[in-house]
């Protein structure tokens, strides 16, 4: 039974109305009313989750996330994460974290995963893993891209978190992808290719006055001065090596 979550819905909402944030989104008829769907979604920011579940809102269904497992261990996130019904992963074995995708799936529920694994730096679409064509040809449900453009103004990584007032969010929602499971490399591709072609639209149609030249938040390709893609990488690397560091350290101790 879902308790929590509408509440929350209710608050983002009403956060969007206090906060005169402006959500131009599109596709929103790609959601099936009823049935398994899986939303890949890109992921730019800490609170894409809230941003991504407004598209299954609209349709009145509510999305289920698959998160890394070390969101569900945090003694504040990890219960308020269980009482939405997300999906723990973990990133170094998988397979239990993706069957249960698929059951959820199977079930008729809507799930959204992130197949970038992790926020992209350089605000463009990262590499995507294949385990979501995999799951979505397992399940046998429509896989849906959903591109967000804007949400990391608001929270993410290395940057102050900002709540001030009249942004606008992004949202496209594409129509489903067929996918067999058959060349998850090439169906991983055509899903990269789709989404990096809604998030060009979402950019070049996101209001000038939000995007001034040698914005932190805007691609370098676009003007901007976030890294690229490459850089982003380099960075990646580095804080997946501090990672490693710090979880050698924490079991010699």
């Amino acid at each position: 039974m879902d308790i929590s979550y509408p509440v929350t819905i209710a608050a983002a909402r009403t956060w969007f109305k206090l906060g005169d944030i402006k959500i131009n989104m599109t596709g929103v008829e790609h959601i099936p009313e009823s049935g398994g769907a899986l939303l890949a979604v890109n992921h730019l920011s800490f609170v894409d989750y809230v941003m991504a579940g407004f598209p299954g809102a609209e349709r009145g269904r509510l999305t289920r996330f698959i998160a890394k497992k070390e969101v569900f261990d945090h003694p504040v996130g990890g219960p308020v994460m269980r009482s939405f019904h997300h999906i723990p992963i973990d990133r170094s074995y998988g397979a239990a974290g993706m069957q249960k995708a698929v059951d959820y799936l199977q079930n008729g529920e809507v799930v959204g995963i992130f197949p970038e694994a992790t926020i992209s730096r350089s605000f463009l679409i990262k590499d995507l893993k294949t385990g979501t064509v995999r799951i979505a040809a397992e399940a046998g449900v429509p896989l849906i891209p959903v591109v967000l453009w804007g949400t990391q103004r608001i929270m993410t990584k290395g940057q102050k978190v900002d709540l001030s007032r009249h942004k606008t969010v992004g949202i496209e929602i594409g129509p489903p992808l067929p996918v067999t499971g058959e060349d998850p490399a090439a169906e991983t591709a055509a899903l990269k290719a789709q989404m990096e072609g809604m998030l060009d639209r979402l950019i070049k149609a996101h209001p000038a006055e939000e995007q001034p030249p040698g914005s932190w938040w805007l691609p370098k390709a676009y003007g901007g001065s976030a890294p690229t893609l490459e850089e982003a990488e380099a960075m990646y690397a580095e804080e997946r090596r501090l990672r490693a560091q710090r979880k050698a350290a924490k079991r010699k101790s």
